[in-house]
């Protein structure tokens, strides 16, 4: 994922509305789904670990549950490609928010720490092949040891596993995401633009988000040149996108009958030859047996053409065609 992609996920992420969508869209878990997300509060991702080494994690929210005083905690990563070692990572980035809260001494009264969800956001196009479990990156080991193996998982959304279609039934904004990293085609962007505006009514401020975020992946996305000036609503965005849709069509229309034309040109040179060499070789040796008319009929041109050359020094048929 390059940097300013990056920065875009952290800031749409940094909206509650979200991470809300994402879980109650991609996590099919009846506790999860039953807790109250107009609570969420966004907290910092950012550490001082004890030996002074700094860390931000992509996005960190707490949701309260099941009373004031004890909270779940959020922990959203989000990766464009595979990291083998992404177990290692997440048991890091965890282990330091939970270093953060002694430190801020937000624990629980009985000095219990709070429960925390890590999750791996991926939007790449390999599959994912990287361990979700720290112990799988670790040998079986007998004895003793094996008492001491780490374990920890992190849940792992991967957007693979959602065809447009399934992604277009949610109906959420984690799945209008997850639908333009890889849109079927280009006039999906325009109906889910359209659910957008839907779905965001009366919210300006995340209306103007989404548009410049989707900016920047059609750009990213698209080879061919596309000048649009800054964009700052999802109207302009729409009609903007419109316009280039229109025109890669006229260009794909008059690109096909371009090449449909060359194509008949080169089709109708090829026929004259192979007319002309029949007509040369009837003239020399008269009617032509029905395997020298397959061979003349299967050929392709540089075998005309050197047909054509051989013709005027031939002694036989059989020495230019052979069965």
């Amino acid at each position: 994922m390059t940097n300013e992609h990056d920065a875009g996920y952290k800031t749409l992420f940094s909206c509650p509305e979200l991470v809300r969508d994402l879980i109650m869209g991609f996590i099919p878990d009846e506790w999860l789904q039953s807790l109250d997300y107009s609570a969420l509060e966004k907290i910092s991702g950012s550490y001082v670990s004890d030996d002074y080494r700094y860390r931000e994690d992509d996005v960190v929210w707490r949701v309260k549950v099941g009373g004031e005083y004890v909270y779940l905690y959020i922990l959203i990563e989000f990766q464009g490609s595979v990291d083998p070692y992404m177990a290692v990572r997440m048991m890091v980035y965890v282990g330091l928010l939970y270093q953060d809260l002694i430190k801020r001494g937000d624990v629980l009264a009985n000095k219990q720490l709070p429960p925390v969800l890590p999750i791996v956001l991926y939007h790449g196009d390999a599959p994912w092949t990287a361990a979700t479990d720290i112990a799988q990156l670790i040998p079986k080991t007998p004895g003793l040891v094996s008492r001491y193996i780490p374990h920890m998982e992190y849940l792992l959304i991967d957007s693979n596993d959602y065809p447009d279609a399934e992604l277009a039934e949610l109906k959420n904004l984690a799945a209008v995401l997850l639908r333009l990293e890889r849109p079927a085609q280009p006039r999906v962007v325009l109906d889910v633009i359209d659910l957008l505006m839907e779905l965001l009514d009366g919210k300006s401020e995340l209306k103007r988000l989404f548009a410049v975020w989707i900016r920047t992946v059609l750009l990213r996305q698209n080879k061919l040149q596309w000048a649009m000036g800054e964009i700052q609503t999802l109207r302009e965005l729409k009609m903007g996108w419109a316009e280039r849709i229109e025109v890669w069509e006229q260009e794909f229309i008059q690109k096909g009958m371009e090449q449909g034309m060359e194509k008949g040109i080169i089709q109708g040179i090829e026929k004259g030859e192979a007319k002309a060499l029949r007509l040369q070789l009837t003239k020399r040796f008269g009617p032509l047996p029905s395997h020298v008319e397959a061979q003349i009929g299967s050929a392709s041109a540089p075998e005309i053409e050197e047909w054509l050359q051989a013709v005027l020094t031939a002694n036989s048929l059989n020495e230019m065609f052979r069965k």
